[in-house]
């Protein structure tokens, strides 16, 4: 039998999902609809009893006779208004009809005080009534039908039940007690259990499934709770409850809960200069100026053998200095010198120096001249991969030049424990400059997801960049703390500051000692929420080291290691024994294998591509490879022979719709069928585009598992190049437009069953990890050598607080908040 829930309100009735808070947006509390309300009495909405007249006057609660629990929460936020401006004119237990009046309230002084004014009318037990009508967008007079509801369908679930009841007296912390907001989060978390949870105060119990139930205790802040829980998962249920009502849920200070509590901003002492973090660490040194100054030469040669047999001494020195350097080094260190050796031997470069030495000219004007003939051929062709080559032509002409005049070599000029200043670095520069062992990175421009900020992160570097201009005024040799945890340098510290930062260091080093310490063991919240933590493998060194760290698998293996600065595609047998080797290290865990990433900013020069005017927007990723068929068969039968079979997963870069990933599937059951496979062999997908963050559902529905790159997909968001200049400072993944995305995401796949994992720079971040678990993150793959410390990070938390702070972040304005309200949270633990 159906039931007609009239207005209780005159005034404009708007969906629930425009309520300016999640709690009532995304239905924790129940099914209904919002009013604006132009009226100042609410009246009842059918007839009942009051059930929870709530001490502040905002909200009451009806039982009408069919059972069905109608909430009216008047505005956003009143609790805070303490009854201030609301007049109840029933007591709890009165028997009311349709029509009669409940509260009057003072709409101005409502108004004023509130967040807004909104009215959500929520049936509050909606696993006995569904709302089955609703009015939308109109306006309605008291007593004029706004929706109608009817009884559930049996559920066919039953909770199990072993008999024993458990229970924890908790003391609240909430500074308005048990009201509509924590309420919500209270059942949501309810009903994730199977067992039966009920609160009890001052005599009265209450389900913690039901709103309107956990209103009527009529709790305030310092309130004694008993919590009471009976079922086969009770003790996760009781301890999970318990968590939540021992925290303030994020109203501390009597703040709304939505409006983010803003952090200390830190306002920088006398000597500091903000920045942007771009890896996370601290770093105490001295300062060491990079500037990139041009080196004279002179223009004429002393006679051609003299300057050939210069030129010839000069490149033995360099070919050595990079050989020993490359004999030591390892992943992306290992692979610039490699190519800077490459550009070195290159005969054509030799013989074009030698031509200009032999019509008179010195050996530096000669090579300088050779170089830049180079530097404008490739940028002539137009081809992104050949262009990316001038910065290690550069460096190499910088190289040589310093051996001809005789002055030190960048590398040499920045001594071991330095702090690294500099107006922008490039890629090749940074790996060459690390092996020297940097301290830090101190950057004038630079963005957080640029390239050098991710080799940094790899390569344990902290780092600040868009520092701007202030950081011209730092001189060489001065005494620097970089503080990437925070985001700014202090510039020639006193001892006080030195000392306490000396101390932050010791402290950091004795955690990450005691998470390498721990790094075997498999990763869970505190609460005992499983979230596995893998890494991110650039070449086989990095599987060794992921190994040693603790990693759990290998989240992303960036096959493109084998493709990119080469002539020619690896052969399969090539490509196996590559993915083989990482298997083994990584011993029977799990290895998600991206498929060639390739276009954009790396393309390669045996595939053609056609110049494009914006090749982040062109031929990328999993597109390359479709229009490549033979390509991509060689690069799944490679992935298919390693063995044991289905260790290697598959996951497939830059998808945009459900047809790529058949279209990919469709492949690796037919090599599968021709190989004699038995075993299935996963094949999930990398969110990267905004297209496939707003469809999971529908990708989860045929993908075995979703995993976020949060670098592209923060530069599609927000329209930002991370490898421009003029905006780079911008492109941060905790920009909560991003993170609204992510959140999406785990949400839409949640739908199907399926598991959501960051592979991106995200989870190398401390400060996100909290957010991301919240969020519903449950496999985060970091750089190697961040692995062993983010799973303290994780053990640390549990899963309701996490989901609390990741409700406030999505609630913030800008990427600046979300990192403010993260080191709050850091501040608070």
């Amino acid at each position: 039998m159906s039931l007609i829930v009239t207005s209780p309100l005159r005034g404009w009735v708007s969906a629930l999902e425009d309520v300016p808070d999640p709690v009532f947006a995304q239905r924790m509390m129940g099914d209904g609809v919002a009013i604006h309300p132009l009226g100042d009495t609410v009246v009842a909405p059918c007839d009942g009893e009051v059930t929870t007249l709530h001490e502040a006057g905002h909200a009451v609660a009806l039982r009408s006779a069919e059972g069905a629990e109608i909430l009216i929460h008047i505005g956003l936020d009143t609790v805070m208004l303490k009854g201030a401006g609301f007049t109840p004119l029933v007591a709890v237990g009165a028997r009311v009809a349709r029509g009669d009046p409940l509260i009057r309230f003072d709409l101005d002084a409502v108004a004023l005080g509130a967040t807004s004014l909104m009215t959500p009318v929520i049936v509050t037990n909606a696993e006995a009534f569904t709302v089955v009508k609703r009015t939308r967008e109109v306006a309605v007079g008291a007593c004029e039908a706004l929706m109608t509801i009817e009884p559930a369908k049996p559920s066919a679930r039953r909770r199990s039940d072993d008999g024993v009841l458990i229970e924890q007296a908790v003391t609240l912390s909430l500074p308005h007690g048990i009201h509509a907001r924590p309420a919500a989060r209270i059942g949501e978390c309810a009903r994730g259990f199977e067992a039966d949870v009920h609160l009890i105060h001052d005599g009265k119990r209450g389900d913690a499934r039901s709103t309107v139930a956990l209103l009527a205790l009529g709790t305030g802040f310092g309130s004694e709770v008993v919590v009471q829980a009976r079922g086969d998962d009770a003790e996760d249920a009781l301890a999970a409850i318990v968590a939540l009502l021992g925290s303030d849920m994020g109203e501390g200070d009597g703040a709304p809960a939505h409006a983010v509590p803003q952090a200390p901003a830190r306002p920088l002492a006398a000597g500091q200069i903000g920045g942007v973090i771009a890896a996370p660490g601290l770093a105490i040194g001295p300062a060491a100026r990079l500037d990139r100054a041009e080196i004279a030469v002179a223009r004429e040669g002393t006679g051609a053998a003299g300057e050939r047999d210069a030129l010839l001494a000069a490149r033995a020195e360099v070919h050595s200095r990079i050989a020993a350097r490359g004999d030591t080094a390892s992943g992306g260190v290992a692979a610039v010198m490699r190519a800077h050796l490459a550009l070195l031997d290159d005969p054509e470069l030799l013989a074009a120096a030698e031509r200009r030495i032999a019509e008179g000219a010195s050996a530096g004007f000669a090579w300088r001249g050779a170089v830049h003939d180079q530097i404008d051929a490739l940028r002539a062709t137009g081809n992104a991969h050949l262009i990316e080559r001038v910065d290690d032509l550069i460096d190499i002409e910088r190289q040589m030049l310093a051996a001809l005049t005789g002055l030190p070599v960048e590398a040499d000029r920045i001594p071991a424990g330095a702090i690294l200043v500099a107006d922008d670095l490039l890629p090749s520069q940074l790996v060459t400059l690390a092996g020297g062992g940097l301290a830090g990175v101190a950057l004038a421009r630079g963005g957080p997801t640029s390239h050098v900020a991710i080799l940094c992160a790899g390569l344990g570097v902290p780092a600040l960049v868009a520092i701007g201009d202030a950081l011209d005024a730092v001189a060489d040799g001065t005494a620097l703390l970089l503080d990437a945890e925070t985001g700014h340098i202090t510039v020639d510290p006193g001892d006080a500051a030195q000392a306490a930062f000396v101390a932050r260091l010791d402290k950091r080093a004795a955690r990450r000692a005691a998470a390498r310490a721990a790094a075997t063991q498999a990763c869970h919240t505190r609460d005992g929420t499983r979230i596995e933590l893998f890494a991110n493998i650039g070449t086989v060194d990095d599987a060794a080291l992921a190994a040693a760290e603790g990693a759990e698998g290998a989240g992303l293996v960036r096959s493109e290691f084998l493709f990119l600065g080469r002539d020619a595609a690896p052969s399969e047998d090539e490509q196996h024994a590559a993915y083989q080797v990482i298997a083994d290290a990584l011993a029977e865990k799990p290895v998600i294998v991206r498929l060639l990433d390739i276009g954009g900013d790396k393309p390669a020069p045996y595939i053609p591509i056609d110049a494009e005017e914006n090749p982040a927007l062109g031929l990328r990723g999993i597109r390359v490879a479709l229009a490549h068929p033979g390509l991509l068969e060689t690069q799944l039968r490679a992935i298919l022979r390693t063995r044991p079979v289905g260790q290697c997963r598959i996951m497939v870069p830059m998808v945009a719709s459900v047809g790529e990933l058949r279209q990919v599937r469709s492949t690796v059951d037919r090599l599968r069928q021709d190989m004699g496979l038995e075993t299935p062999i996963e094949v999930g997908v990398m969110v990267e585009t905004p297209a496939a963050a707003m469809t999971a559902d529908l990708l989860a529905a045929e993908a075995d598992f979703l995993s976020i790159g949060t670098n592209d997909l923060t530069q599609y968001v927000l329209a930002m190049d991370r490898g421009n200049p003029a905006v780079a400072a911008g492109v941060d993944a905790m920009h909560p437009a991003v993170l609204r995305l992510i959140g999406e995401t785990c949400r839409l796949a949640a739908l199907h069953g399926r598991w959501v994992g960051v592979c991106g720079g995200l989870a190398s971040d401390p400060a996100a990890l909290p957010i991301l678990i919240g969020l519903g993150v449950t496999e985060l793959s970091a750089v190697p050598g961040f692995v062993a410390e983010a799973k303290a990070i994780v053990r640390g938390l549990t899963l309701p607080e996490a989901e609390a702070h990741a409700a406030l972040a999505l609630r913030c304005k800008s990427a600046a908040e979300v990192r403010a309200l993260a080191r709050a949270f850091e501040e608070t633990r």
